[in-house]
């Protein structure tokens, strides 16, 4: 068998089997009987043969011996005895014996990936402060993945927030939040989906015909992400528009991607790596202490965002129509006058009508 792994371990009990096999037929049209020695010893080879099958299933490795042996063994296996010999059966169906084509065989479900031995290169696509993003594509897919990879100079701190949010990401499940695959902690990288551009960059390339309909869908698919994280017990703590990023496909569509989620914290742990250090780029104004962060404070960094989406302009909406209206209720100086939940703020969105009624292609 032409396997690089096991061949030579197939080929050898593939040849101990025709031997025996060969022998029993021999036996069973004369004496139709089996000497003691050698029913001892194919008694022990199909020991040996189930163990390294199931060996090698523990293993995730599906090797599959063909049906007329495994038939073949299972027949000897009702006959052969330890001592004495063995009789072999007057209904004894002759064994048809393989000499020259594979009698095991991986499963049709396992491929050759070609990583192993294939180089790709990085293509820089974004850097900050702590952390730079490459892009690469797949050799066995051909498609287009990221890696983020940490800065080498930064602190134990920063590092340990790096870390913590590949674990954070790598939990979380939904449409839209980015999702991550693999840390390699030697490079101190991972790797994740990769997005075509930031919200900012979309809408600022898009504004003058982004319609109302796919900017409240674009809000909608943003909210839903944040609402997820927020019942998955999380604040996020830096929305922006760099943080929020997106995938086009043909035809006009795009799915909105929650991301950096550095300064993630869980909303029932009193515990904080930033401790009162306030980050984030929409800082909340009323908010004294970064430790003391709550949902009605990152309502104030998604009326930023929200207010974006529906105008392309990096100031607050002030007009008297409906978004103007829902980001002022985020953005509130008095936190208690804003949304409570984000579930609360979707009602509000998702009843906001489209006017005109969308003729553009969805979002």
């Amino acid at each position: 068998m032409s396997d690089p792994q096991f061949g030579r371990a197939f080929a050898s009990l593939h040849e101990r089997l025709n031997e025996h096999f060969e022998s029993i037929n021999d036996r069973a049209e004369t004496s139709q009987h089996y000497w003691a020695e050698q029913s001892r010893e194919m008694i022990a080879l199909i020991k040996e043969v189930t163990n390294f099958l199931n060996s090698l299933k523990q293993a995730d490795i599906e090797v599959k011996l063909t049906e007329p042996y495994s038939e073949a063994i299972k027949e000897c296996q009702s006959w052969l005895a330890r001592s004495g010999g063995s009789a072999i059966p007057d209904d004894f169906k002759q064994v048809k014996i393989t000499q020259y084509e594979p009698v095991f065989s991986r499963s049709d479900t396992e491929i050759k990936l070609k990583k192993s031995s294939q180089h790709t290169k990085l293509q820089l696509v974004g850097e900050g402060s702590y952390a730079k993003v490459f892009s690469f594509v797949d050799p066995d897919y051909g498609i287009k993945f990221a890696i983020k990879r940490a800065n080498k100079d930064l602190d134990e701190r920063d590092l340990y927030r790096f870390q913590q949010e590949f674990q954070i990401l790598k939990r979380l499940s939904f449409p839209y939040v980015v999702e991550v695959f693999q840390y390699d902690s030697a490079r101190n990288e991972y790797q994740m989906e990769f997005c075509d551009t930031t919200l900012r960059k979309y809408i600022k390339k898009r504004n003058n015909t982004l319609s109302f309909s796919s900017r409240k869908r674009i809000a909608l698919q943003f909210l839903y992400g944040v609402n997820y994280i927020h019942t998955e017990g999380l604040l996020h703590r830096d929305v922006s528009l760099q943080n929020v990023l997106v995938k086009t496909f043909n035809g006009g569509a795009v799915l909105v991607k929650l991301s950096d989620f550095g300064l993630a914290k869980d909303r029932g742990s009193e515990y904080t790596r930033t401790k009162t250090e306030m980050r984030g780029t929409y800082r909340d104004p009323v908010l004294e202490s970064f430790k003391d962060y709550g949902v009605r404070n990152e309502m104030y960094s998604i009326g930023w965002v929200l207010s974006y989406i529906f105008s392309g302009r990096e100031a607050l909406l002030s007009l008297d129509d409906a978004p103007s209206k829902i980001v002022r209720k985020c953005t509130a100086h008095d936190v208690d006058d804003r949304y409570a939940s984000v579930r609360e703020l979707i009602g509000a969105v998702e009843g906001m009508e489209a006017t005109p009624p969308p003729t553009d292609a969805p979002a």
